[in-house]
């Protein structure tokens, strides 16, 4: 390899490594004058072809040096690179169809380097299934799934361009990037691609992946509130300084004040004032670009022609002493905006800081009895924690992973999980939720689930997922705002030539407070900060919000339709009594009921396994579910059936026992065993009813909500519980496809339902309505098909749930009407010359401020 001409030439220092991808060398060198390394191929091959010379690296904007030559085609256009770094990185994009970036982008991308610090650079050890374990999931037998954090982020064209780019890979399922947060949820299929594989991709385009970590998380915000500070401060200061030259020129009398202190007094004001607008409005001017780039008009462009026309203006006054200066006007809008976005940028990321919590729940270590019944214990980190492992628990420490305990009687703190503040007992065979916390006694506690395969993992996926979609009611806004920008531009601009016309030295600062007092910041924050802090104020609540349009639908429901085992019940069924119909004995009956019943999830076949004798069952050959009526299996040759009268009734004879009869017109839960050769037993069951669900049922009439129970449960079961809720349609015996049915029969006379379930048999019907709400202890199935997951077992979170939704859209709905009545009220005041340009920075400035500061007040809902 021939010696680097920018050694040779440019006086750089020499370093090698190898950009990964390309084969090329890299050279990292800082330049004379340049105070950043950026990364330079070993030679490079020079082009006879002509390219158009340009200054400017095309891909990252940094200055390209002399005799440079490395040019790439983009879009039939040859534009120049400073470096082989970043003509490789545009060689990758364009070679994978990706060109559109550089039409979406709005910043520039960090300097192409390499994708990954020292320490990191070998990515095959992404692949090593111990490095895995904390932030890699098994999806199915082959497909996995990882949780990253990208750096290198700069605008949501870096979004667009990682997510195509990586999709595009061979084996790449599925792959999803929050902008907000600046993490990626990536599926593959590991038969087809390695994690390796993947990252190599993304660092070949520029950007930078590392396995999720919650403190790199905030470091990233903690930057992003750096920075909004600084350039708050720098207009603030900047202000303040104006406004004391200003101020004299307001006051003096004329002849007061000589031209020459007149003159100098501008001189001060522009110097304060030009960092203001090139550093601390600087976001505001590369926006507007951005969207004149893309052909769209976003909140910005008012923004950066109000700041830039009155600072152009000012300082060609100040330059040729004639005419009228606004620097004070400049600085004030620019401190106000800033005051009200930093607001509503601390409102987001506490509303995100909700996951990240729960990322923080879990403890580094934990303290494993490796020799357990011996009580000696070692700290080993919990990525090494095995299902079956035994942990022990000290008061105050946080449970590291979700097990069931085996030694001890504490109290654990769940609110960070379930919103419920009270202490829940905690003794022996009791779980216990990992990133609760121990308040009472040490705990032994063998663990059954670790990693992302955690309650609380599937918590942070679901807000995770939430997160990510953006809401109807927000897309519309966004689309209101756009028509309304084009209509104050209009407005702005004729405004402009009528006071030109009348009134030539009044038409700029008309014209800049047109379009400041007006500018649509209010119309674009109404809707999404309310959604975000209701979602934060929800989870916190323990009712967790799982997908982008649940609040909406969730205020606007009429109809809540309920299950009733698992729901309106704790689903925890226990056996009163066993009624014989034959020549066999209890014994032989519980036994073969629990025998059928290996490997059902529903709640009644957990209390027929748990009623069966310590030993062996029998080995039933071909189990099969029918589902929503009950099991069958072969055992010796003879056919069994346990479930439903009906169902067994098929098998056994049409003909019931009259005790079956009777035990069903009771009210209670009756399952039926029979055979070829006839009825067998009939056992009784029973299922508490969750203790605040009465009160619930009422809080929710009296809100003037229509409430039904469909449930798969016998038919005098359920009429018996809606008769004691006062319910008046409670159907029971319902098949699956009969409850989607049912539910699309009251779709089709009107209004939203809501459906409340738990459990496979739920998965459909949840999904068939506009909103879905599942009981956190529910089936894996049902909690991904719900809109809405209650945490705790408390009913009452919905109610509360309902009540903060419906506050929500009333806040909504005051944000929006407070956005149009200002807008409407404002604007004519500008047109005709009511409103001063630092007013109009005012006002526009509080607009925005109202609609955080209104949307903060869902917050109260915790502190009641």
């Amino acid at each position: 390899m021939d010696r680097c001409l920018c050694a040779a030439e440019h006086g750089a220092s020499r370093c090698r490594s190898v950009l990964p991808e390309t084969g090329f060398v890299i050279k990292r060198r800082v330049s004379r004058g340049q105070s950043r390394p950026r990364a330079l191929c070993a030679r490079p091959s020079l082009s006879d072809s002509p390219v158009s010379p340009e200054h400017d690296c095309y891909h990252c904007g940094l200055p390209i040096p002399a005799d440079v030559d490395l040019p790439v085609e983009i879009s039939g256009t040859r534009h120049q690179m400073c470096c082989t770094g970043c003509q490789a990185v545009a060689r990758s994009i364009v070679d994978s169809g990706l060109i559109d970036y550089y039409k979406r982008r709005d910043a520039m991308p960090e300097q192409a380097r390499e994708a990954l610090p020292d320490e990191l650079k070998d990515l095959g050890l992404f692949d090593h299934p111990d490095f895995q374990k904390g932030f890699v999931k098994p999806i199915g037998e082959h497909e996995r799934e990882a949780a990253l954090i990208l750096e290198g982020i700069t605008c949501a064209a870096c979004i667009w361009l990682n997510e195509q780019h990586v999709a595009h890979q061979p084996g790449v399922t599925a792959v999803d990037i929050n902008y907000a947060t600046r993490r990626a949820r990536v599926r593959w299929d590991e038969r087809r691609i390695k994690l390796s594989d993947i990252l190599a991709a993304i660092q070949a385009i520029g950007y930078r992946a590392y396995p999720y970590d919650a403190a790199r998380s905030e470091q990233i915000s903690q930057r992003e509130r750096r920075t909004a500070l600084w350039r708050l401060f720098v207009a603030g200061f900047g202000m303040m300084q104006v406004m004391m030259y200003a101020f004299p020129v307001y006051i003096a009398e004329s002849g007061d004040m000589t031209a020459d202190i007149e003159l100098l007094m501008r001189w001060a004001s522009l110097i304060l004032t030009t960092p203001v607008v090139l550093y601390s409005a600087a976001p505001f001017f590369s926006h507007a670009l951005r969207d004149v780039r893309l052909r769209r008009l976003g909140m910005d462009v008012p923004v950066a022609l109000g700041v830039g026309a009155a600072f152009i203006a000012s300082c060609w006054a100040t330059l040729t002493g004639r005419g009228e200066v606004y620097f004070d006007s400049v600085t004030m809008f620019v401190f106000f905006l800033l005051c009200g976005r930093y607001v509503e940028m601390l409102a987001r990321q506490k509303a995100v800081r909700g996951v990240e919590e729960l990322g923080k729940a879990l403890p580094a270590f934990a303290e494993r009895l490796a020799g357990y019944p011996a009580p000696e214990g070692d700290k080993v980190p919990v990525s090494q924690l095995l299902a079956g492992d035994v942990i022990r628990i000290k008061p105050g420490e946080a449970v590291p992973a979700d097990g069931v305990v085996i030694e001890g009687s504490s109290q654990a703190n769940e609110a960070l999980l379930t919103g419920e503040s009270r202490p829940v007992p905690k003794g022996p065979g009791a779980e216990v939720t990992g990133g609760s916390v121990n308040i009472g006694s040490p705990l032994l506690v063998r663990v059954s689930r670790t990693g992302e395969h955690t309650r609380l993992a599937a918590i942070r996926q679901l807000m995770e997922r939430a997160s990510a979609e953006k809401p109807r009611v927000v897309q519309q806004a966004d689309r209101v705002a756009a028509y309304f920008i084009v209509a104050l531009l209009v407005l702005a601009v004729v405004t402009a030539a009528w006071w030109w016309w009348t009134d030539p030295d009044r038409a700029l600062w008309v014209f800049v407070s047109v379009l400041v007092v007006s500018c649509p910041c209010a119309l674009s924050l109404a809707t999404p900060v309310a959604l975000t802090v209701a979602t934060d104020t929800l989870a916190r609540m323990g009712v967790l919000v799982t997908r982008g349009h649940a609040i909406e639908a969730l205020a606007r429901a009429e109809h809540f339709v309920f299950d009733k085992t698992g729901t309106l019940t704790y689903g925890e069924m226990r056996v009163e009594g066993v009624r014989l119909f034959g020549e066999i004995s209890e014994e032989r009956v519980r036994a073969l009921a629990a025998g059928l019943e290996q490997g059902s999830e529903h709640a009644i076949a957990t209390a027929l396994r748990l009623q069966a004798a310590a030993g062996g069952l029998p080995a039933f050959g071909a189990l099969t579910a029918v589902t929503g009526q009950g099991m069958s299996g072969v055992l010796d040759g003879v056919n069994y059936r346990i479930g439903r009268p009906a169902f067994v009734a098929g098998l056994a004879g049409d003909e019931l026992p009259r005790g079956l009869v009777e035990d069903e017109q009771s009210g209670r839960s009756v399952v039926a065993l029979g055979s070829s050769a006839g009825w067998l037993a009939a056992f009784v069951l029973s299922d508490g009813l969750r203790e605040d669900c009465p009160a619930t049922f009422e809080a929710l009439r009296a809100r003037g909500i229509k409430l039904s129970i469909f449930s798969g449960d016998t038919p005098s079961t359920v009429e018996a519980l809606g008769r004691r809720l006062e319910i008046s349609q409670a159907v029971g015996g319902m098949t699956p496809e009969g409850k989607h049915e049912a539910l699309r029969a009251l779709q089709a006379g009107g209004g939203v339902i809501a459906m409340v379930g738990d459990g496979v048999n739920d998965a459909p019907v949840l999904a068939q309505a506009q909103v879905s709400v599942a009981m956190g202890g529910g089936t894996d199935l049902a909690r991904n098909q719900a809109d809405i997951v209650l945490l705790g077992s408390r009913l009452g979170a919905l109610a509360d749930g309902f009540d903060v939704s419906r506050r929500t859209l009333t806040i909504i709905r005051q944000n929006l009407w407070w956005s149009f009545a200002y807008n409407f009220t404002a604007v004519p005041l500008a047109m005709f010359g009511l409103v001063t340009p630092w007013m109009a920075g005012i006002g526009m400035s509080a607009s925005s401020l109202f609609v955080v500061l209104n949307a903060l007040r869902l917050q109260r809902r915790l502190a009641r």
